[in-house]
């Protein structure tokens, strides 16, 4: 015995309810719910009982063993840009979708303007194919030339119609295709605005079955919301292979290259660019670009190791205390979180002895960098007594660790990363959490289990009369 149970589907995101409602609880779409063909349900006593199938259909091909896959066909590629493989897993997959999202101006097409430009240049049967939906072909040629990404097996089509992009794919027959952006695309047998919810997700599926049908790899360039999260339906990072965010501050050169979501690989990879007039070019070393080059110490500064993804990158944290009249001293951060600031303050008031209530409290990364894990607690706790005392922490030293409210050092993960990272820049000193593992051969490793230990690195200030 069989009866219908009717559902009610939202035509925006596909998403199921039970009953009529005026707005979709998924994607938040007012009027989108509508009545969808009922669904027969088996309803027996018996136990084990399952819903009632429809006639089956004879397959195209039957199912193959696993073993018998050829997995040939789905090698990555190198797109001829090191880092943007790194974070795809050795390159670009045939037939897959990647979703390269990032802020205005962040350098989006630029970077794909030069994986195109280097895709081009692998050989003679190599042809890229570069829709843009928002820049006329002019534009683009005027960023081409400025970057020198010019190349005769580089097509560019200015185009936002869906069935002519297809027609471009037809005549050209690229071996890559770049769509900038998805949100621009227009598909005019789909009802929506451009850029809508509906418009985004039926683009995105065409451009899924074309790559799965033709083998073409296709990288969509797509917006942001105020959040930071890719706009348009959430079902869209479901529908792609790979989803990246470029990320980069307006007031640094420095781009940063995360990998979200890989289905071929590794999706805690990060990649480093730097954003030039002519161009983006790959940072292998990193590290770098977030040290103060000097040779002494200067008081108020510690050199910590924080993780991002995988990668190890060495950051300075600087302090300075100021003393002041004021009954309510100031507290400024950048680059680090404040309330952790403000804990690691409060810790060395009544752990380490420090006076710092009746002062002005700075405290700062270089070169940019954002420091939010806590293992940089300890090197933010000595760059502040440096400052207090006025005296330099002593040369090539390195610390790590996280500092708990009874203060207590903890430890942090990869230690070993992190401390080979820095004997490979030279540091020959290292404070470290107790039980820290192995560490570099001809580094100095002092492991302290308090705060109390580790201020003991940080020198006295001399007396006038030394």
């Amino acid at each position: 015995m069989a009866k219908s149970k009717t559902s009610y589907r939202c035509t925006a995101c596909q998403y199921t309810v039970a009953k009529w409602v005026g707005r979709c609880p998924e994607c938040g779409e007012w009027g989108s719910v509508e009545e969808s063909a009922p669904v027969l349900a088996a309803v027996s006593n018996r136990p084990g009982a399952t819903a009632a199938r429809g006639a089956a259909l004879v397959p195209n091909s039957p199912a193959t063993p696993l073993s018998q896959v050829s997995a040939t066909v789905s090698r990555a590629k190198t797109t001829g840009v090191p880092e943007l493989d790194r974070v795809l897993g050795g390159g670009i997959v045939p037939g897959s979708v990647v979703l390269l999202a990032g802020e205005p101006g962040v350098g989006k097409s630029t970077l794909l303007l030069e994986v195109v430009h280097r895709w081009a240049r692998r050989g003679p049967d190599d042809r890229s194919l570069y829709v843009t939906g928002e820049e006329s072909a002019g534009q683009v040629r005027l960023r081409a030339d400025r970057t020198g990404a010019v190349h005769d097996r580089v097509y560019l089509a200015a185009e936002s119609d869906l069935a002519t992009v297809f027609g471009h794919v037809e005549q050209v027959k690229p071996t890559l295709l770049i769509v900038d952006s998805v949100q621009t695309m227009l598909a005019a047998d789909v009802e929506g605005v451009t850029g809508g919810v509906t418009q985004v997700r039926a683009i995105t599926a065409a451009l899924t079955t074309l790559a799965k049908t033709s083998g073409i790899p296709v990288l969509l360039i797509g917006h942001v919301t105020k959040d930071g999260a890719v706009a348009g339906p959430r079902a869209l990072e479901h529908l792609v292979d790979v989803v990246l965010h470029f990320e980069g501050d307006k007031h640094s050169t420095l781009r940063m290259l995360r990998g979200v979501k890989n289905r071929f690989g590794s999706a805690d990879e990060v990649g480093c660019f730097e954003l030039h007039e002519d161009g983006i070019a790959c940072v292998t070393d990193p590290s770098g670009l977030f040290l103060h080059h000097r040779d002494d110490t200067a008081p108020g500064t510690a050199v910590t190791v924080a993780m991002d993804g995988k990668r190890a990158l060495l950051g300075e944290v600087q302090g300075l205390v100021v003393p002041t009249q004021n009954p309510s001293p100031r507290r400024a951060v950048s680059g680090m979180d404040a309330a952790r600031v403000a804990m690691v303050l409060a810790v060395l008031a009544k752990h380490g002895g420090s006076r710092t209530y009746d002062k002005e409290v700075y405290a700062a990364t270089v070169g940019g960098m954002k420091l939010t894990e806590p293992s940089a607690d300890l090197a933010l706790a000595l760059a502040i007594a440096s400052a207090e005392r006025d005296v330099p922490l002593p040369s090539g030293l390195v610390v790590l660790g996280e500092v708990g409210l009874a203060g207590e050092v903890r430890r942090v993960t990869g230690v070993g990363r992190r401390l080979a990272e820095a004997a490979r820049l030279g540091f020959t000193q290292a404070l470290v959490p107790p039980d820290s593992g192995s560490h570099p051969a001809g580094m100095k490793v002092h492991e302290v289990a308090t705060l109390r230990e580790a201020l003991r690195f940080v020198p006295r200030r001399k007396s006038s009369e030394d």
